[in-house]
């Protein structure tokens, strides 16, 4: 017998019995093969596991109803369904369809609920309200004139837009008693809501010399970055002119441990000999102070604060023998009320 015959006839017989197993074959191996014979369209990442194992036929499932012959979703599970085929079946609704729960119309009770009123207080009124304010309250030990104390105080009383000002400020020595005070009694206007401008009188008293009157004006606020500004003219009854520029500063350690930085320029428009004054610029002070606020409207401080005298007033200040530069240190307290 030869062998090399046989083999195609072998193949042949092999082929025939792949083809005649390769049905069942297929069902086998593919568990969904019968549901393509219904339908070659259904998606079956959108079918549940119900509908993978049922082998029967249902009438239902065809998506048909028996009765009327229309579709019949009742049968059909949507857990499976994308957002996407969802709104599609949505978008199919008849466009004359309204909906069952209509959005009732805005009546004004819902306007005013969503809208109140606001309250009396949140506009500019007509109550009268005061803060007092004594922002130095202090002894010094300085190089020149030995001990002695100063202050520095600022008032108002009035509502949110006029307001009538007080400020004044001093200083006295072991040696000379007081030496230098004024007292400035101010009408202001807030023209922003960070600035007022004022204007008024001022009075000097104590010191060298009589005292003397003038009449102020000028602007005082809150400039970017929280300096606290404060420009003031004045023109004296005997025509002395003078003006006063004050800038102070707190940085914020803690919330209760600040640090104030201030500094303090006076000019003057003529000489005053009286008064040991000089025209131009006459001193300037700056200082630091160290406040502990025990409570908002207490707080003890220490500092340093440093002047010294130019010009004119420099040369007076020499002519009598006392010096133009002065160190000093210093402790107080700071309240208001």
């Amino acid at each position: 017998m030869n062998t090399t015959d046989s083999r195609p006839a072998s193949l042949a017989a092999a082929f025939a019995i792949a083809l005649a197993l390769s049905p069942s074959t297929a069902s086998a191996q593919d568990p969904h093969a019968h549901r393509h014979d219904a339908a070659t369209d259904v998606d079956h990442d959108t079918q549940t596991h119900a509908d993978h194992g049922s082998t029967s036929h249902d009438p239902s499932r065809d998506g048909q109803d028996a009765g009327t012959g229309k579709p019949d979703h009742s049968g059909m599970d949507h857990s499976g369904m994308s957002h996407s085929q969802v709104g599609d079946a949505a978008d199919q609704r008849p466009a004359t369809q309204r909906p069952r729960t209509p959005i009732p119309a805005v009546t004004d009770a819902d306007r005013a609920a969503a809208f109140p009123e606001l309250h009396a207080h949140a506009s500019h009124g007509d109550s009268i309200h005061s803060y007092w304010s004594l922002d130095r309250l202090e002894a010094w030990d300085a190089d020149e004139d030995g001990t002695g104390s100063a202050w520095e105080a600022l008032a108002w009383v009035g509502g949110d837009i006029k307001r009538l000002w007080l400020r004044s400020e001093g200083e006295r020595t072991s040696a000379a008693g007081t030496e230098a005070a004024d007292l400035e009694v101010l009408y202001g206007r807030s023209v922003s809501p960070w600035w007022d401008v004022v204007a008024g009188v001022r009075h000097d008293f104590g010191g060298e010399g009589p005292s003397q009157s003038f009449a102020a004006f000028g602007v005082q606020g809150l400039a970017p970055y929280k300096f606290e500004v404060s420009a003031t003219g004045y023109i004296g009854e005997s025509g002395q002119t003078a003006a006063q520029f004050e800038i102070e500063y707190d940085t914020l350690i803690s919330n209760r441990l600040i640090l104030q930085w201030s500094a303090e320029a006076e000019l003057y428009g003529k000489d005053d000999p009286a008064r040991g004054i000089g025209s131009g610029l006459s001193s300037f002070e700056a200082g630091a102070r160290l406040r502990y606020e025990i409570g908002r409207r207490f707080a003890p401080y220490v500092g340093v604060s440093w002047e010294k005298a130019y010009g004119g007033s420099a040369d007076l200040r020499r002519a009598h023998g006392e010096g133009i530069e002065d160190t000093r240190l210093v402790a107080g307290v700071r309240l208001w009320f």
